[in-house]
């Protein structure tokens, strides 16, 4: 077996313990015994293999080995602040820009748009990153941010944080040039933004980016986004 599992609590003395879901998993689906070999993970980006010491009705205790090295990447850091789509495309979003290496997405709310980030749907946004993980090899947390106005992220961006946004009728965007500084992307609605919130954009020195003769859906934008950037 060589399985990769999600630490909800940090390690400690050479042991670890998986809690809730990830122990079931190994468990119940995996059928996991005592004596296997796993490898966990904690988000921080540090990954230990590990071995199965002890079976509970809800944690499995591991003994851990040397943590492997990690490659911190190299790129600064992007987040991208999205208008959600709505439904399973949310969860195609959050795997595929977590596999891509995005730091951060925060739920755009914009005046057209479709999906709502309740309680709820962060949750299950979360989970869509941990799994994603999982499966890519990642060991850091694509951070999950709370919903922002465009005027709060405006309000709240560091002052060396170049910011972007996409737009349909703008210049194709040079990616060598916006990759080198870490930046925020905005990608809007369905819709598109309100004429109100393109002027607040512009009016904060917000470039506007294309990324292609087509319009695209608000996943694909994203992607796209990330893909150049991250």
């Amino acid at each position: 077996m060589s399985e990769r599992f999600f630490l909800s609590s940090p390690p400690h003395a050479g042991r670890a313990v998986l809690e809730g879901d990830e122990a079931r998993h190994l468990v119940r689906v995996l059928r996991g015994k005592v004596g296997d070999l796993v490898r966990v993970f904690d988000g921080s980006g540090v990954e230990w293999p590990a071995r199965v010491m002890a079976i509970g009705r809800d944690e499995v205790t591991l003994e851990l080995d040397e943590p492997l090295s990690v490659a911190v990447a190299a790129a600064p850091p992007l987040t991208l602040a999205v208008a959600l789509p709505k439904g399973d495309r949310q969860k195609w979003l959050v795997e595929k820009l977590t596999e891509l290496g995005v730091a951060r997405l925060v739920p755009l709310v914009t005046l057209r748009g479709v999906a709502e980030a309740t309680p709820g749907a962060l949750e299950r946004l979360r989970r869509g990153v941990l799994e994603a993980c999982k499966q890519s090899g990642r060991n850091t947390l694509m951070e999950i941010g709370e919903p922002r106005t465009i005027a709060e992220i405006l309000r709240e961006r560091p002052a060396t944080v170049r910011m972007l946004v996409a737009d349909p009728g703008a210049a194709p965007l040079d990616a060598a040039d916006a990759a080198a500084t870490a930046a925020i992307a905005l990608v809007g609605p369905e819709g598109g933004f309100a004429a109100e919130e393109l002027a607040a954009l512009d009016a904060a020195g917000v470039v506007r980016v294309g990324l292609g003769p087509h319009i695209l859906r608000v996943e694909t934008a994203a992607i796209a986004l990330a893909a150049r950037l991250a």
